[in-house]
């Protein structure tokens, strides 16, 4: 650590707990983000709170620039965001996290060196702090309870960083066997239509075409893996087997 991959820095502005500075940092880990900037901590710094809450995210406390004021945190910034519920009056871009964080990646791609702000637990920033950021971005909440912890905003912003910057693989099937060949299936199907035709299961004779016509397209539809194929084999020759105990 650091990394060394252009990203932003996330600053804590008067951060008041510890274990949410920990935190802070174990959430912007999960999210490869590195950068941690803190401004005037209330209980001092190092803080072994924050460093027991931050589990293995502890390095990054480490990493972590101090500084006296917003103003100094920020200095060499290009772009900075505020997070923060209550923009006051003053009149700022607002963005949501998602949108907010793609504008991050698109600036720093471009070499500008971007900041995010949060503010401290108990009643987030002040105006002089707000009035540094370019823009603000603000967390569709309910209205009802708006108030987030600091912690969770910046794991939830840190996820949007991620989703913006990476490339994510937004569905995938983790397979614990491969999928079934076309010939499989077609093995299966004459195993089970062979099998009901035995049985008498097509009956009457009239409707015997169609209902293998549907048995077929049924395996068709069904997404099997040759485990799967095995196990329903397996399926109808212990049924075999069972019914000839008879």
């Amino acid at each position: 650590m650091p990394t060394g991959q252009p990203q932003p820095a996330f600053v804590l502005i008067r951060p008041q707990m510890g274990e949410n500075i920990g935190a802070a940092a174990r959430g912007m880990w999960n999210f490869g983000l590195d950068r941690m900037r803190i401004t005037s901590p209330r209980d001092g710094w190092p803080n072994p709170k924050a460093v027991a809450m931050a589990s293995g995210a502890g390095r990054l406390l480490d990493e972590a620039q101090l500084f006296e004021t917003t103003a100094d945190a920020v200095a060499e910034c290009h772009y900075v965001y505020a997070t923060t519920a209550r923009p006051r009056g003053l009149t700022k871009p607002v963005m949501s996290p998602e949108a907010a964080m793609r504008d991050a990646a698109a600036r720093i791609g471009r070499g500008e060196k971007v900041a995010v702000m949060f503010g401290p637990e108990r009643a987030g920033m002040e105006n002089d702090d707000i009035a540094r950021a370019n823009a603000i971005i603000s967390v569709p909440v309910n209205p009802e309870f708006a108030s987030l912890n600091l912690a969770q905003c910046v794991l939830l912003t840190a996820y949007e960083w991620r989703r913006a910057s990476a490339e994510i693989t937004h569905e995938r099937v983790d397979m614990a066997s491969e999928w079934a060949e076309q010939i499989e299936i077609e093995k299966l199907a004459e195993h089970y239509e062979g099998t009901l035709e035995a049985a008498g299961f097509f009956f009457p004779e009239t409707k015997a075409a169609g209902m293998k016509q549907n048995l077929r397209n049924l395996w068709s539809r069904m997404p099997l893996t040759r485990a799967d194929v095995q196990m329903l084999h397996g399926v109808m020759r212990q049924m075999v087997r069972w019914k000839g105990r008879d």
